[in-house]
């Protein structure tokens, strides 16, 4: 053996040449495999056996380095089998990166690496709200009304539309007064349209929930957004009512609020406020509302001069505002009521322009409607308007120049609505006054708001949407209606009124406990508790129950009331069901009140009765003082009760309505005082002819209080 190559067997000094030989001479590289386990052997074949004594320094090669490559030769490799030329490489080698080529006929597009790519779930609110900035800032561009209009159409999402509002405004509260012009003018033209009356009026809403926010970026966001509002309220866009009500959900801290006082104080109640409000943004490039008024007034009278349709209708188109021509519509017929002469002038124009396609059905619709709404003013004026409309109206639609979508109830009523309309309106109405009283516990302002909605043919619904919105709420709004409920039945409610709507409740109990359990329960309770409150008599539940099928629940809940008026301190317990709220306290009022008139009988001060009157806070209950003195007066054969209550009326401390319900308490009570009280119907019938004469009672208050039904009284 040569010394340097000591301790190699043959075998393995002819593997170590072959080795050798084939780290010379390159080989054809395999295409790599995309897995990265190597064989378990290379050398099966050849099992490389280490002599003892551990060490083979051969040519400075360690034999473990040796391995087999493809072609079946042993060949050299890189340290920990990294291997060489035509090996696999160390096993998991991650550290190179691996190219795949796409030309290769092996390639598989499963090898390529991907990545996980998140997407969010879009929000339609959101997507509109990018979508109507595109429209608005193309409005400001091009000042195309129409364009904006289809656009926002094309949008669609309509149940959005207070947010266009609310954007329109706050975009073009922060630009120059021609963008102010602009924004206004498209509101007015959509107006009816494309975005509904509630729904400008939802979308003004949310400008003053937000004028706090808006003040901050805008310094004279207060007074900017003032004359939006009041230019809504010119352009008829927005009821004066709008802001009695708004400022009622509103804290009077609010900037919101103050927007609203600016609004009425400094520009709608201004003289020639209409005039001042249309030309506050001047230098605009449209021609203000109010001169196109007056434009559509001159062309109208020329035509019912020259009687020259083709003229007329010539005029209308060069004004270039189609989407004002529901005004063209409205000022034709206002001519045609004023000046009988006209009105045939009138109808052939509105006729010719409808077949021309120079006034679209929505607008000729629109221009109707907003004549109907304002029938009862317009009424002042023209005595026969409401006839004229009426006569008007068929004859368009037999003509069809007028949708027959305006139906003839639609003209009938006063509001230009059909009767269910109304009744939704009415709906919505009273369901935020409801809120309102549950929020203030304001009863004379709930009363108010009942008037000036002028709909008491509805006032059974309004029982009913109050009991229900009651059932789903705390003890404390139980309490608070049926508190409620006694005071409409003195100042607006009939008895009649509180027995249908009771009957509506009951129809619908099994509807009810659907959603609310113990539902059954508790209208029996509100039931019971109304009789013992004098707002029904007990046989007012034999009338009720008259109404009703005999299996329906309702008729249970009958009984179960029934039980509860018969129970054993029945009045007591009632009054406390729930929980001793203002019940309780009606109860309590009763004491004060027969307190304070036992201490005016023995000496008292009638200014000091009134003030302790005044402190009870309960106006609604006062009847309950004129009922306590007189039946005292006749005990104490003392008239001095009578000067109180003169002084009480003087002041207004007491009203007429009151009055009439406390007159109308004793009279129903008559027979039993008469036990106690020999000549209580002499005494009564002198006390009614002096309140009559003194003027704080009705003339005619003793024919309807003897025919009154008979009310039961708790004591």
């Amino acid at each position: 053996m040569a010394s340097g190559e000591g301790f190699l067997t043959d075998e393995q000094r002819e593997v170590l040449k072959i080795a050798s030989q084939n780290a010379e001479t390159p080989l054809p590289s395999p295409r790599l495999s995309s897995s990265p386990k190597s064989p378990t052997s290379l050398l099966s074949d050849h099992q490389l056996k280490d002599p003892a004594g551990g060490k083979a320094p051969t040519c400075g090669v360690g034999v473990r380095h040796v391995r087999r490559s493809h072609s079946g030769k042993f060949v050299r490799v890189k340290k920990d089998g990294a291997g060489g030329k035509g090996t696999w490489g160390k096993l998991l080698d991650t550290d190179r990166e691996s190219h795949i080529d796409r030309n290769d006929p092996n390639y598989d597009s499963g090898e390529e690496p991907y990545q996980l790519v998140g997407s969010t779930i879009s929000d339609p609110l959101d997507e509109y709200k990018k979508a109507v900035v595109s429209i608005i800032e193309e409005y400001f561009s091009t000042s195309d009304v129409e364009l904006a209009a289809s656009d926002l159409k094309d949008l669609g999402s309509s149940e959005f539309h207070p947010y266009f509002i609310k954007r329109l405004v706050s975009i073009a509260m922060d630009r120059h007064d021609k963008e102010k012009e602009m924004a206004s003018v498209l509101l007015s033209s959509l107006y009816a349209d494309v975005i509904s009356p509630n729904q400008i009026r939802d979308g003004f809403v949310m400008l003053l929930d937000a004028a706090d926010d808006l003040a901050v970026d805008i310094l004279d966001a207060v007074n900017i957004l003032a004359l939006f509002v009041a230019r809504a309220v010119v352009d008829e866009i927005l009821p004066p009512a709008f802001l009695t009500r708004a400022k009622k959900t509103l804290p009077e801290s609010s900037k919101g609020y103050q927007v609203l006082q600016t609004a009425e104080k400094s520009y709608l109640s201004a003289p020639h406020h209409a005039e001042l409000l249309e030309r506050r943004w001047g230098g605009s490039i449209h021609v203000t509302v109010e001169e196109m008024k007056k434009k559509i007034a001159d062309l109208l009278r020329e035509y019912v001069e020259s009687g020259d349709t083709f003229e007329a209708c010539r005029c209308i188109r060069e004004l270039g505002v189609s989407f004002f021509h529901h005004e063209v519509v409205k000022r034709a017929l206002v001519l045609a009521m004023e000046i009988q002469a006209a009105e045939l002038l009138m109808l052939k124009l509105l006729k010719e322009a409808a077949e021309e396609g120079l006034i679209s059905s929505s607008q000729m619709v629109k221009g109707f409607a907003r004549l109907a709404e304002s029938l009862d003013d317009l009424a002042l004026d023209i005595p026969s308007a409401k006839t004229s409309f009426q006569s008007i109206v068929p004859k368009a639609i037999s003509e069809g120049w007028l949708d027959a979508s305006f139906t003839k109830s639609s003209c009938e009523d006063g509001e230009g609505q059909s009767e269910e309309k109304r009744l939704r309106r009415y709906k919505e109405e009273v369901v935020t006054i409801i809120h309102e009283y549950f929020l203030s516990d304001d009863i004379p302002e709930l009363i108010r708001s009942l008037e000036d909605l002028g709909l008491p043919e509805f006032n059974p619904i309004f029982l009913k949407k109050l009991v229900t919105l009651a059932l789903d709420r705390k003890n404390r709004e139980k309490e608070m209606a049926s508190v409620l409920l006694s005071a409409l039945h003195i100042e607006i409610f009939s008895t009649e009124d509180i027995v249908n709507g009771f009957v509506m409740l009951l129809e619908s109990a099994e509807d009810t406990a659907l959603d609310i359990l113990d539902a059954s329960t508790e209208l029996a309770l509100f039931l019971a508790r109304a009789v013992i409150d004098d707002v029904l008599a007990p046989l007012n539940l034999d009338e009720i129950a008259s109404k009703l099928s005999p299996n329906c629940s309702g008729s249970e809940t009958i009984r179960m009331a029934r039980s509860l008026i018969t129970a054993r301190h029945a009045g007591e317990r009632l009054l406390r069901c729930w929980g001793g709220g203002t019940g309780w306290a009606v109860e309590d009022a009763k004491d004060k009140i027969m307190k304070l008139l036992e201490e005016y009988e023995s000496g008292g001060v009638v200014a000091e009765a009134c003030q302790c009157i005044r402190d009870l806070g309960m106006p609604f209950f006062n009847h309950e003082v004129v009922k306590k003195a007189l039946v005292m007066a006749m005990e104490k054969k003392n008239d001095r009760m009578l000067n109180l209550l003169q002084v009480c009326f003087d002041e207004g401390l007491i009203t007429i309505n009151q009055m009439s319900k406390g007159f109308t308490r004793v009279k129903d009570g008559l027979d039993d005082l008469a036990l106690d009280i020999p000549n209580a119907k002499d005494k009564f019938s002198f006390y009614m002819e002096y309140a009559q004469k003194k003027g704080w009672l009705l003339t005619s208050f003793g024919s309807s209080a003897m025919e009154a039904p008979p009310i039961a009284t708790a004591s």
